[in-house]
């Protein structure tokens, strides 16, 4: 279990450092554009991510069972 969650945070990482690595030019854009969004549409976009995210952890384990 200790495996898979080091896999996880490790991937998060990688894939973050990626993010910023690729959008390092044009990151203060981005954070503009962010600053105009509505706080509420942020919200119910992170609450669909940690629904879509918690059913992909529950059906890996039931399918899979624990590893």
């Amino acid at each position: 279990m200790l495996k898979l969650l080091l896999l996880g945070i490790g991937l998060l990482l990688f894939f973050e450092g990626i993010l910023y690595f690729f959008l390092a030019g044009n990151l203060n854009a981005l954070l503009d554009k962010l600053h105009k969004v509505d706080p509420q549409n942020i919200k119910t976009i992170s609450l669909i991510m940690i629904i879509i995210g918690a059913c992909l952890i529950y059906f890996t384990f039931s399918f899979y069972g624990e590893f």
